[in-house]
């Protein structure tokens, strides 16, 4: 290789495929390798990282539980924005790449590494959520793309690197897995294999996070949410941890069956893809912090934020958290959230949550000024005037004359 690489931080799952990434870098670039395993919430064992890691000779092994800055820093200041990606996709991917990128410059920074290296192929958004964060926080380290240099192009191809080089390969990893998987506290992504044609329906047994809504319970759940400056704080009356609430609201959304989504996405370089998303907790919380801002928000902002929120998705989704444009619109979104607190109360039931109530010290709403009783607060005579002036342009564009073509000039 042209560029000498001493000591690199690889992001690593403790799974095959970045285990093999793991032994190619030590081969490759003869440099020395640092492993950096997040707990973001996965569900998975991590201890097995380690294990695996010491056993292919690494010393300097990170692993970080980062549930709490996850949810905290990057989960909740989205859900203000209530984010969406064309309409639907709540970015769960998405959110985790920049609280990975983070750490891993920071180790690198840490233990003197002058290279980064992630297990994303050269088809997919992520290594570009990945670079675009490892660059914007140091200009000038080396990144290195395992998928993008190596001649292992195929499973036949990894496994016989694996065989060769005495790297556990487990049983169910010789054949073609299924699909192929991703989750952290806020979803579970299912893509690729027998999900990628977009015609056929996703089996049951895709989904892991969320029991079926055809098999929920029969009878509707009420839960009630608390806020605090847009962020949810508690669940009926009981104060949580950001990342404590969110897995509360994962527990009922996977017992209701809410979350599931079959999406076929644009990716960012250039092809459209499907993924089976599910996103218990955060269905709830969207549906949740839509309801407080119904009661508290005024209508400019409101519109405001739903003008910005496809461009600030746009931003996360293509890698962009680390941007100028993605931090001046949070100082948008975060000015608006002052006064968002309050209670929502929410019905779950079969693979829905509706919002049935919300109230807030803070609320906008006057019963006063739209009961269709008898009031002293509003003259229904005042909306003449103000249709009057709303339809004068209007009545000028018409007395202009029924034109059917404009006039031609020489």
């Amino acid at each position: 290789m042209s560029d000498k690489i001493n000591k690199v931080v690889l992001a690593y799952s403790g799974g095959l495929d970045t285990s093999i990434i793991l032994k190619w870098l030590q081969v490759t670039y003869d440099c020395e390798v640092v492993t950096f395993t997040a707990d973001l919430g996965q569900g998975e064992e991590l201890e097995p990282a380690r294990r695996k890691a010491e056993m292919l000779g690494i010393k300097d092994i990170f692993i970080e539980d980062l549930r709490e800055e996850f949810v905290k820093d990057y989960v909740f200041p989205m859900f203000r924005a209530n984010t969406v990606y064309e309409g639907m996709y709540l970015l769960g991917t998405s959110i985790a790449r920049p609280l990975i990128s983070k750490r891993q410059i920071e180790i690198a920074k840490e233990v003197g590494a002058d290279a980064v290296c992630h297990g994303a192929t050269g088809k997919g958004n992520d290594q570009v959520r990945f670079e675009l964060g490892y660059y914007a926080l140091n200009p000038d380290i080396k990144v290195i793309a395992p998928w993008r240099e190596w001649d292992l192009h195929s499973r036949t191809a990894l496994l016989e690197f694996a065989e060769q080089h005495q790297i556990p390969v487990p049983k169910d990893k010789r054949g073609e897995s299924p699909f192929s998987v991703d989750a952290n506290l806020l979803h579970t992504s299912s893509e690729g294999k027998a999900l990628e044609d977009p015609w056929e329906a996703a089996e049951e047994y895709v989904y892991s996070r969320t029991d079926d809504p055809l098999t929920a319970p029969n009878e509707p759940e009420y839960i009630e949410v608390e806020f605090e400056k847009g962020d949810a704080v508690g669940i009926n009356g009981v104060a949580m941890s950001p990342a404590t609430l969110l897995e509360q609201l994962n527990a009922y959304g996977k017992k209701h069956g809410i979350g599931r989504l079959d999406l076929l996405e644009n990716r960012f370089v250039g092809m459209k893809s499907r993924g089976i998303y599910e996103t218990p907790g955060g269905t709830i919380l969207l549906a949740a912090h839509r309801g407080i801002e119904q009661i508290t928000l005024d209508r400019g902002a409101m519109h405001l934020k739903d003008e910005i929120m496809p461009k600030y998705a746009e931003c996360i989704y293509n890698g962009f958290w680390f941007s100028p444009e993605r931090e001046m619109m949070q100082a948008l979104i975060d000015k608006s959230q002052e006064f968002v607190a309050g209670t929502v109360r929410l019905m779950l039931y079969k693979g829905s949550a509706h919002v049935v109530g919300r109230k807030s010290p803070y609320s906008l709403y006057s019963m006063e000024h739209v009961t269709f009783e008898e009031d002293s607060v509003y003259d229904q005579r005042d909306a003449a005037g103000f249709i009057k002036l709303n339809a004068l342009r209007l009545q000028l564009l018409k007395r202009r004359g029924n034109v059917t073509e404009p006039p031609a000039y020489e």
